[in-house]
């Protein structure tokens, strides 16, 4: 007994121990594939973030570093793009995003959200399809569940500037003018 009261007892070097919200942002991925890919950064961090995402904290896979999501989203709607590099819907959708993205300018967030633990074949996916767009590594799906998404993909989520949940969009998108209607009529944002 007294054994297992020593091992489980806190110790005072806690706070090196990420909380379960967090991810460790710990993967053998390179610059030299993070470079090729050619992503533009993960939005910075504003303030702090409200809503089913706050407490996320994810890798982004422009440069490996940590994003808050909730907080990095916070004060702008935002469009969430749920996919995996193994997905085909996923893919025929993601060149309608990025054309979507440059279409709204700075009226809207998107962001993609890869939806599987390998990121090499995600970056090597995004590159392939030249997609540009700033994107997370959600390895264990904890937005799907923080948004409760149903486990398929793509799903695209449209966050509220004040970080709730509008709509989670559970098909593919079949173009441009469909994401924008989608989204005007969801979230107000007209592109």
């Amino acid at each position: 007994m007294v054994a297992l009261a020593v091992a489980v007892w806190p110790r005072g070097d806690d706070a090196e121990t990420p909380t379960p919200q967090s991810t460790q942002i710990t993967s053998g991925v390179s610059g030299e594939l993070r470079a090729a890919a050619g992503l533009a950064a993960c939005p910075a961090t504003a303030t702090t973030g409200n809503g089913p995402l706050a407490g996320i904290t994810l890798a982004c896979l422009a440069d490996g570093g940590p994003v808050d999501l909730a907080a990095a989203l916070a004060g702008k709607p935002a469009l969430l793009n749920l996919w995996a590099y193994w997905c085909a819907p996923c893919a025929q959708e993601l060149p309608y995003l990025q054309q979507y993205a440059q279409r709204a300018g700075n009226a809207i967030t998107v962001l993609t959200v890869h939806s599987d633990p390998d990121e090499a074949k995600a970056l090597a996916r995004l590159a392939g399809l030249d997609v540009k767009l700033p994107g997370v590594l959600d390895a264990d799906t904890r937005v799907r569940t923080a948004v409760g998404a149903p486990a398929v993909l793509p799903v695209s989520v449209l966050v509220r500037a004040d970080g709730s949940v509008a709509d989670v969009v559970v098909r593919a998108f079949e173009g441009v003018d469909d994401i924008a209607n989608t989204v005007a009529r969801e979230l107000g944002v007209a592109a």
